[in-house]
């Protein structure tokens, strides 16, 4: 910290200009010609605490940019001047810099030395620098917030070494106690909460919620609620909404009470679409007698309630890849530990790959240890094991340490799960990188892992159908749950529309595909029917000529026939006629199901389609905008689906001994921030530049 006196805050010294010289506020004329007469440029250091503001016709003011007190400045063609300014700022007659001065004083009085009590000697010297206009209250804002987002322990600020820390780059910080810090820290909760009501409160569309459990070491338990929704510029948001403590997180009417208060607190009764589990809650909890009665009275669920729960497909990848890496848990563990003995040593590394050059293998994958607690490592692991099953074999004849080289069915076993696990493996990848996670990507990958288990069951090939069921079993469960809400989506995908659930259903279910198919086109129409039924905001009309009577309302108004033009075309003039009246009495659902496909191309943006075609289609636009919205994975954007295990989160004991509003505070203000500008950004502070 740079100690200086008095005379350092005077800028008396720095003021070039005259009193009297003006402020230019005038645009200079680069075109016109040079004038003897013309003003000189403003130059007085005045200006940068100053800024004009224009009171009336020709009357302005100088206001300070520190205490926003305002002074004459000039009253038509008078110029007051800038004296009055500079004494303003030099003299210390504005507040905010005679605080600074008192804090000056204070601190060279508290770091003299010796004894000695004299004033310092006055230097006449010119210089530059910048001094922070310090601010306790925000310092303290700013720090919840460190502990908010860096997920720090709230009993830090009593920690020695930090506290020194802090008095080492600003001694006038007053550090505070945990309970202050705890007050901060639900400050900063409460404001950005009303921030967020304040958006849900304009939201055009519906909010669809996901349901995650976290357990405690004791036997309660927390509910985390996040909401999911498209805004009225068409971008897709996940926000925390609730971590709520129950007593038993597992029982009947937990999630109902959770999900019910959710509603209520956050004015959304009549906005819920969809709720997105995961595997360890029940559709039978969501449909209890409690919650049922209440969304029945104050939310009116769309399609009779078959889109209502949805299962996470983060969740049933994990399940279905751990279940089936646990039926060959012996010949993991063989693979495991001879990796473990290859990479013991650099000795029998580089002896193992003598080894693999020996035997011809080209050594293309390099080898490595799983992580137990994600699977995809696991498979990882075995892939390139895979390719160096004959070193392993032919290490065991040669080193008699080494005894854990699986047999050949065991490898062939792990080339078949391998092969399996390939399919869930970039089915999750996918996911991970697609930047919105709208409910319409998800169809694409469901249905091909749906296609490929379903035709390894039928493989003449004994060990391959048996672990093709064993996974086909797990994965059928979902798809005949999830189908029709995944099929819904992807329809509103103008790349796909009907096209690809026809495609792709043929090949599912054969000749039985027609039935299912029409399941899916009736229930996309029974639900733009339930939109069609709502009222519709009011917008600009479509400039397309042949829509404007759709969308205007006068459908049963066709045009006028068209005058003829006198070159006996007459009777074509009224087929014309009579095709647009056939065009205008479809939807707008059947026309956008007419149209031809979007063409494929990299990188398109599903929902600035929608924005651009959301004067086009202004009632299948709201539909499409729910539906997108729905959180087909709890795993948001940057997540990783691997790491989403297949049991209820742990909360650590640290936060298991917090007051229960402290825990929804810091967890639901921490994924509020990391949204904020301010927390990618350095914070703008008030600066004083000084030159003495």
């Amino acid at each position: 910290f740079t100690k200086v006196t008095l005379i350092d805050l005077y800028l008396c010294s720095t003021m070039e200009v005259s009193d009297s010289e003006p402020l230019n506020t005038e645009p200079l004329d680069t075109e016109a010609a040079p004038s003897t007469t013309r003003r000189r440029r403003k130059k007085s250091m005045v200006w940068e605490h100053f800024t004009v503001e224009v009171v009336s016709d020709g009357c302005t003011r100088a206001c300070c940019k520190l205490c926003k007190q305002t002074f004459a400045y000039s009253n038509g063609s008078k110029v007051a001047g800038t004296s009055h300014l500079k004494r303003h700022i030099a003299l210390g007659s504005c507040p905010k810099i005679k605080n600074l001065e008192n804090q000056q004083h204070a601190l060279a009085s508290a770091t003299r030395i010796d004894g000695d009590t004299s004033d310092p000697p006055k230097k006449r010297y010119r210089t530059s620098g910048f001094v922070n206009v310090f601010d306790q209250e925000q310092s303290y804002m700013y720090l919840a917030k460190m502990i908010i987002v860096h997920e720090y322990p709230l009993h830090m600020v009593e920690n020695p070494a930090f506290v020194s820390f802090v008095q080492s780059l600003q001694p006038r910080f007053k550090m505070i106690d945990v309970n202050a810090m705890e007050g901060e820290v639900l400050s900063v909760y409460h404001k950005e909460k009303q921030n967020l009501m304040q958006i849900f409160g304009t939201m055009p569309g519906r909010i669809s919620l996901t349901i995650g459990l976290w357990t405690t070491s004791q036997t309660l338990g927390y509910i985390c609620v996040s909401g999911q929704y498209i805004d009225s510029d068409w971008k897709l948001h996940r926000r925390m909404i609730n971590f709520m403590l129950v007593s038993s997180p597992h029982s009947e009417n937990a999630l109902s009470e959770a999900i019910s208060v959710s509603l209520s607190e956050w004015n959304m009764k009549t906005k819920l679409f969809t709720i997105t589990l995961d595997n360890n809650c029940s559709s039978h909890d969501i449909y209890s007698a409690n919650l049922r009665d209440h969304l029945s009275n104050k939310n009116t669920l769309m399609l009779k309630g078959q889109l209502f729960v949805v299962r996470c497909y983060a969740n049933i990848l994990n399940v279905v890849a751990q279940d089936v890496i646990a039926s060959i848990h012996g010949i993991v563990y063989n693979i495991r530990e001879s990796v473990k003995f290859v990479k013991a040593s650099p000795a029998r590394e580089e002896k193992f790959a003598e080894i693999a050059l020996q035997i011809g293998i080209p050594g293309t994958k390099a080898l490595s240890l799983d992580v137990t607690t994600l699977w995809n490592t696991t498979y990882l692991m075995m892939e390139a094991a895979l390719e160096y099953k004959e070193a392993f074999t032919f290490l065991e004849t040669c080193d008699d340490n080494y005894n854990e080289a699986p047999s050949a069915d065991d490898w062939k076993k792990v080339e078949v799960v391998c092969t399996f696990l390939k399919l869930l493996y970039d089915s999750a990848h996918t996911i991970m990188t697609t930047i919105d996670q709208t409910a319409n990507v998800f169809f694409q990958e469901a249905w091909k892992v749906q296609l490929e288990l379903a035709n390894g069951t039928l493989s003449e090939d004994t060990m391959v159908s048996s672990i093709a069921k064993e996974m086909h079993e797990k994965f059928d469960k979902y798809w005949k749950d999830c189908s029709l809400v995944l099929a819904i989506s992807v329809v509103m995908d103008p790349r796909f529309k009907m096209k690809l659930v026809e495609f792709s259903f043929a090949k599912i279910y054969g000749e039985d595909s027609a039935r299912y198919i029409k399941v899916v086109n009736d229930s996309i129409h029974e639900l733009y029917l339930e939109y069609v039924s709502q009222p519709l905001q009011l917008m600009p009309a479509y400039v397309d000529e042949g829509e404007a009577n759709h969308m205007n309302g006068n459908d049963n108004n066709p045009p006028a026939t068209p005058n003829s033009t006198g070159d006996g075309l007459l009777d074509f003039d009224v087929y014309l006629s009579e095709m647009a009246v056939n065009q205008s009495t479809k939807s707008e659902l059947d026309q956008y199901l007419e149209e031809s496909l979007v063409p494929r191309i990299q990188g398109f943006d599903i929902l600035n389609w929608w924005k651009l075609n959301n004067l086009k289609y202004p009632t299948l636009s709201k539909m499409a905008r729910d539906v997108l919205a729905i959180p087909v994975s709890m795993v948001g954007t940057g997540c990783s689906i691997f790491g989403s295990g297949t049991g209820s989160r742990v909360l650590d004991d640290y936060r298991s001994s917090l007051r229960p509003e402290t825990v929804e505070a810091l967890f639901c203000a921490k994924d509020w921030l990391q949204y904020l500008p301010t927390m990618t950004e350095p914070p703008s502070t008030a600066i004083v530049k000084l030159e003495f």
